[in-house]
């Protein structure tokens, strides 16, 4: 047996089955129309360093949230990343990001379910990066600029963005009749209290090296040299896919959601995927599990970057002509 491997796929988003139709619905609904209006408010915010800082960052956080963390008790976590989208390009840029990763993560290797993609696009995408962002700028007008500004700022942003992201699948989830939000709001908020530390350290990491390496990313709208520009985007690439390269060091303890569902006895309700391409992040062609999940993630590190950078690129030209 190989010795990092993960025998079973560990859905990291909700899956369909655990909230009901018509609340998947309205999950759909404030998804598109939050999409809709994030193309519009990105037509003009994004000048040409943006462009690849988009699918670099959508390529980074995918990468990243295939590496699941334990936590106590059993349960796993793993980055969100929606604050950290959000401080570097702005939340309504964020939103997109997300929308790349979480949509890619959904038809093509069915992690979490398509009925549920709505409020998972929701969830982990417009609350953390609106949240994550706003405590963000809050942090900073109280300690002011500079390194540490930021990255506390940071931290303290991306653990409530978690949080918040936690209590409103609760709310939805009991609003689905799955468990009673009296006892889903404690069990979801307990448990990403721990996985939102997680969150904070993985952030604070990224914007510390950020800071380091390239500080000039920060400054939305400010223009940088093509060739730089390109380095930088090649070198971005690159890191995320070294990442990829870790998955199959992820823990395999169910994440926060799976853990409250389990233990609450809703887990039950879970429905199979409607279809199968590369589900539990492994290409069926490849015998050797760990170079399935390396060569999957790898693969799906590379579409949404594709991805974010088209949709990026697409915002520019609107803008210009």
């Amino acid at each position: 047996m190989h010795p990092f491997v993960v025998l079973s796929p560990v859905r990291l988003h909700i899956p369909d089955g655990f909230l009901s139709p018509v609340v998947a619905l309205v999950g759909w609904l404030l998804a598109v129309a939050a999409i809709g209006y994030a193309l519009r408010q990105t037509r003009g915010q994004l000048g040409e360093k943006q462009i690849p800082l988009m699918g670099v960052l959508a390529a980074f956080i995918f990468a990243a949230q295939a590496i699941n963390f334990p936590v106590a008790g059993g349960t796993s976590g793993h980055l969100l990343g929606g604050t950290l989208a959000a401080i570097v390009l702005g939340p309504w840029a964020a939103v997109l990001i997300m929308t790349s990763v979480i949509g890619v993560q959904a038809l093509v290797f069915q992690d979490g379910g398509l009925l549920a993609l709505g409020f998972n696009i929701v969830n982990m995408g417009l609350l953390t990066a609106f949240t994550g962002h706003l405590v963000y700028q809050v942090v900073r007008k109280i300690l002011g600029e500079g390194r540490n500004s930021l990255l506390v700022a940071g931290a303290v942003g991306a653990w409530i963005s978690v949080m918040v992201g936690a209590l409103a699948t609760a709310v939805e989830l009991a609003a689905s009749g799955a468990s009673p939000l009296k006892i889903a709001l404690p069990a979801m908020g307990g448990v990403h209290a721990l996985i939102g530390v997680g969150e904070a350290v993985i952030t604070v990491g990224a914007l510390a090296f950020i800071y380091a390496a390239r500080r000039d990313l920060l400054n939305i709208g400010e223009s940088a040299p093509a060739q730089a520009r390109a380095r930088w985007a090649v070198i971005g690439l690159g890191i995320a896919l070294v990442v990829a390269a870790f998955s199959p060091l992820a823990s395999g303890a169910p994440d926060g959601l799976n853990r409250v569902a389990a233990d609450l006895g809703f887990d039950t309700r879970a429905l199979d995927p409607l279809y199968e391409v590369f589900s539990g992040y492994a290409l069926p062609f490849v015998n050797n599990p760990n170079v399935s999940k390396i060569v999957a993630v790898g693969l799906g590190t590379l579409i949404v970057f594709g991805i974010a950078f088209v949709a990026a690129r697409l915002q520019r030209n609107k803008a210009n002509a």
